[in-house]
């Protein structure tokens, strides 16, 4: 899965491995793979030749755009909000604690949903929007605004000691089953999965 393959990149990158993951191209769906290429620090190879030291200096070759997420559930429940987040964080618990996940569970959510919402207030000048819906087995929390997020893969890599900012995405990496990220010039969506 991609986020197996992005905690494994979190967790060697201080020796800076050559790593690739493999999988099982046949068995995966396409987003799935494009995922993975996405979380991947390093291409993999061509078939049949060896990688010279000059293609490992190379820098890596643009991301291609991540797909598009599907829509809400048709039984989603939405929250505009700009100023307070006490109904973010109310309706979360309520809706974490009617799926039936652990009181731990439903706190990790909604704080990993506090800290995307209060990047809201504190990086943009609109208001965001909270979806919540169940799909699949899981409780999904989605946040929008009209934010950027220019690096793919902010959150998957923890700050630095002397870091100003970007602990509260890692943190939320941290505690959700899944998130997923997709942000461009109309503003960003961040969707944060928590198996029930």
């Amino acid at each position: 899965m991609p986020e197996r393959a992005a905690l494994d990149n979190l967790a060697f990158a201080p020796a800076e491995p050559e790593i690739r993951s493999s999988y099982d191209t046949a068995a995966l769906e396409p987003a799935v793979i494009a995922d993975a290429g996405r979380t991947d620090p390093l291409p993999p190879p061509p078939v049949g030749r060896r990688v010279t030291d000059q293609e490992h200096a190379a820098p890596p070759a643009p991301l291609p755009p991540p797909a598009p997420l599907p829509p809400p559930g048709a039984d989603a429940t939405c929250h505009t909000y700009r100023t307070d987040l006490a109904k973010v964080r109310a309706l979360v618990l309520q809706q974490a604690r009617s799926a039936g996940l652990t009181e731990g569970r439903a706190n990790d959510l909604v704080l990993a949903v506090s800290e995307v919402a209060a990047n809201t207030l504190r990086h943009t000048q609109s208001s965001g929007t909270l979806t919540i819906w169940r799909e699949a087995g899981q409780l999904v929390c989605e946040i929008q605004d009209e934010g950027t997020i220019i690096d793919p893969q902010a959150g998957q890599r923890r700050p630095g000691p002397d870091a100003t900012g970007g602990h509260g995405l890692w943190l939320v990496y941290q505690v959700c089953d899944l998130v997923e990220l997709r942000s461009d010039e109309t503003g960003t969506t961040i969707r944060m999965h928590m198996a029930i």
